[in-house]
């Protein structure tokens, strides 16, 4: 029999290619129901469609494929399970930028133009993804590919859901959210970055009700005022422990609100007194929890 001639250059991409094609056709990755063997089974955590691949998942979907691989060889039935996730606000952010670079925005698109906009940039985006991870040698069972917007799954979501909530789960109530003027939509803690920023600190004299004293109000954000519902100290605070339980006259609105003591107020911060404006600062909305107060909001959705 005729030997082929060792190469002498090492060509990985034509080797691997090769390969994995005789490992999908031959079912190697493909998990059997029902099956004697014991079950072993990793869904894999969907990259988002928002572009490509990068590094951690590389070294994310590696380590699955140790296991699910070590599992196969030890005797088990395993299905490594596949897909992507539409990611959202994300994808949406995405398709805008493409739209803004063609001059065009979602609101001229129209809302259905939009959507189908969004769904070839996930035929795209999506695979690619696929693609990069057949080329790490991914041995996922791809019969089972799934989209985190498939019909399927959004149904399986829905019946999930109304059982929650058929067993009190699941609740409706108020809170504070990130909210963007520009989508007009709610942000998850994780898509918000953080950035500090220099600022002043204004003092503000909210007049106490029934004297001729005045408090006065340390802040970093006077446009909130409006919606203030109540200013608070700490109770060790001797110097306004004797106006606890009392009430301010609130600037320009002219709305009494009441003085309460909390341990949250740092006495070293500006004046040791702080506005309370629960329905714009998260710490202010844990205070009013803690007092019952109400929550004002004073902005539009823009």
């Amino acid at each position: 029999m005729a030997q082929k001639e060792l190469e002498k250059v090492y060509e990985p991409k034509s080797v691997e290619q090769k390969w994995y094609e005789v490992w999908e056709q031959r079912g190697y990755f493909h998990a059997t129901v029902p099956s004697d063997k014991p079950s072993y089974s990793i869904v894999i955590p969907p990259p988002n469609i928002t572009g490509v691949l990068h590094m951690g998942h590389a070294l994310n979907n590696t380590l699955q494929d140790i296991l699910c691989r070590w599992k196969r060889m030890s005797g088990y039935n395993v299905l490594w399970m596949p897909g992507t996730d539409h990611a959202g606000i994300a994808t949406q952010n995405v398709v805008e930028r493409q739209l803004a670079s063609e001059g065009k925005d979602r609101f001229e698109l129209g809302r259905e133009a939009f959507i189908e906009r969004v769904w070839q940039w996930k035929a795209e985006s999506g695979g690619q993804i696929i693609g990069q991870l057949k080329r790490l040698g991914a041995s996922c069972d791809w019969e089972r590919e799934r989209f985190t917007m498939d019909e399927g799954l959004s149904t399986a979501v829905r019946e999930v859901f109304v059982r929650l909530y058929d067993e009190g789960l699941i609740y409706r109530d108020n809170r504070l959210i990130n909210w963007c003027p520009r989508c007009h939509t709610a942000l998850s803690d994780i898509e918000v970055e953080h950035e500090d920023k220099a600022g002043s600190l204004w003092h503000l004299r909210y007049p106490v009700v029934g004297s001729d004293q005045f408090l006065v109000v340390a802040t970093t954000r006077p446009e909130t005022m409006l919606g203030d519902t109540a200013v608070a100290v700490n109770p060790a605070d001797e110097r306004y422990s004797h106006l606890i339980g009392r009430k301010v006259l609130l600037p320009l609105v002219n709305r009494e609100i009441p003085i309460i003591a909390d341990d949250y107020v740092d006495v070293e911060f500006g004046t040791g007194v702080v506005k309370i404006t629960p329905a714009h600062d998260f710490n202010d909305f844990e205070m009013g929890l803690r007092h019952d107060l109400d929550r004002i909001n004073i902005f539009d959705e823009s």
